[in-house]
């Protein structure tokens, strides 16, 4: 509990040093919206929830976004992000953070064994549990292509012109740090049910996991053409209670613009996703309260499938192991018809385009990085979407369906 007030109040003295910055500029106007929406799921029953954006949050760039969720099961989420902080307008520097929170009543979790590609979706365990998740980043625009010149103007603007192939010709590149504390405590687990788990099984990690992005696409919210590649380390140092461990990440993405399709579609987009992952000390030992133990994370910081991202008809984490693989591609369509900023609610805001989308991933998660095992029994997803630019921000409204179960959810920003 002391790390998780300790986090919650570094992020909070951050956000607040960062608005005595704004009384050097010219004038600004901040820009606010709020959202209500309402969903149903099994596992949450019918939900409420509001999210607010503030823009120009103490500096003209930075932005506030807020969430809150709660439904008729007692669960309830909270979140917080802060973006786009400056330290001077001639710096490289953005920083940020991401507050979350959650409180779970009588929900799904696939512990131990059950996480396994090789598992069934009955081997769940329904169980209350707390979940945090803090994260600060402070993100360096490096001397390339497009930030050469502009610095972190060029990683600020939404739009902008492809120059090149190469991270020296084109696009933001850029150097992120983030610290991040991650928890997770059960109440009244029955662990009766639960087959012996590979990872760790402590209820809290923290560390710092370093990011190499490329961002060569030509519009950050709706791209139509070029790639993004990441590259994440992730080190958690340990203690005297629980063992030290590193992960590493590649994400890659494509964008391809087939143009418009007569007067039915303004724009026709095909977007490729390909992401990995590996625990390269999954196997090595230390010392922890006088015994050795396996330096591997606990099974929610680990490499992880299902949810918002990849295999979205599974649940978040339903397949956790030391390494996993998964390809996702999606048809992106822009309709001539746009009638949302017709519609009640929809015309208090900035609506300029809606989109459809049809998706489809597959991927697996395995004991060990073997790229012939990770392409074998391979579990898949197919879905559609319909997403829409609201006040600036991206939401998706998504329904996949795999060969366990379907689920629909409501998410802002594109996937990849």
């Amino acid at each position: 509990m002391t790390k998780i007030i300790k986090a919650a109040a570094m992020a909070a003295a951050f956000s607040c040093s960062t608005a005595s910055w704004a009384d050097s500029w010219p004038t600004w106007d901040p820009e606010t919206a709020f959202v209500p929406f309402a969903f149903s799921t099994d596992a949450m029953g019918v939900s409420v929830g509001m999210a607010g954006l503030l823009k120009g949050a103490g500096q003209p760039q930075a932005a506030l976004l807020g969430a809150g969720v709660y439904s008729e099961k007692g669960t309830w989420l909270t979140y917080l992000g802060a973006s786009n902080y400056i330290l001077s307008q001639d710096s490289r520097w953005l920083f940020g953070a991401e507050l979350f929170d959650a409180n779970y009543k009588q929900f799904d979790y696939y512990l131990g064994e059950a996480s396994s590609n090789e598992s069934s979706v009955d081997d769940k365990v329904v169980a209350d549990a707390k979940e945090s998740q803090y994260r600060l980043s402070m993100r360096y625009i490096l001397p390339l292509g497009a930030g050469k010149n502009q610095g972190l103007r060029a990683a600020l603007m939404p739009v902008r012109k492809l120059t090149g192939h190469t991270p020296w010709e084109s696009g933001v590149s850029s150097l992120e740090f983030r610290p991040f504390y991650q928890s997770r405590e059960f109440d009244d687990l029955p662990t009766s049910q639960i087959e012996p788990t590979d990872f760790s099984e402590v209820e809290e990690a923290w560390g710092l996991e370093t990011r190499f992005d490329w961002d060569n696409r030509n519009n950050t919210r709706n791209p139509t053409e070029g790639s993004q590649s990441q590259l994440s380390v992730t080190y958690d140092p340990g203690n005297s209670d629980r063992p030290s461990w590193w992960k590493w990440e590649f994400e890659q993405s494509w964008f391809w613009s087939f143009g418009n399709l007569g007067e039915l579609f303004d724009q026709q987009i095909l977007a490729v996703n390909m992401y990995t992952a590996d625990t390269p000390s999954w196997n090595s030992t230390e010392q922890v309260n006088g015994s050795d133990t396996f330096r591997r994370p606990p099974a929610y910081a680990g490499n992880r499938l299902g949810g918002l991202y990849r295999l979205r008809s599974f649940s978040g984490g339903r397949f956790v192991d030391r390494a996993a693989l998964s390809y996702s591609m999606e048809y992106r369509v822009m309709p001539d018809w746009q009638p949302l900023e017709d519609w009640p609610v929809f015309e208090w805001y900035d609506v300029p385009w809606w989109q459809w989308v049809a998706f489809v991933d597959v991927g697996r998660v395995a004991d060990d990085y073997d790229l012939a095992e990770l392409h074998r029994d391979m579990k898949w997803s197919v879905g559609g979407a319909v997403r829409f630019q609201v006040e600036g921000i991206v939401v998706r409204t998504e329904m996949a369906w795999g060969s366990e179960d379907s689920l629909f959810r409501v998410m802002i920003n594109q996937p990849f």
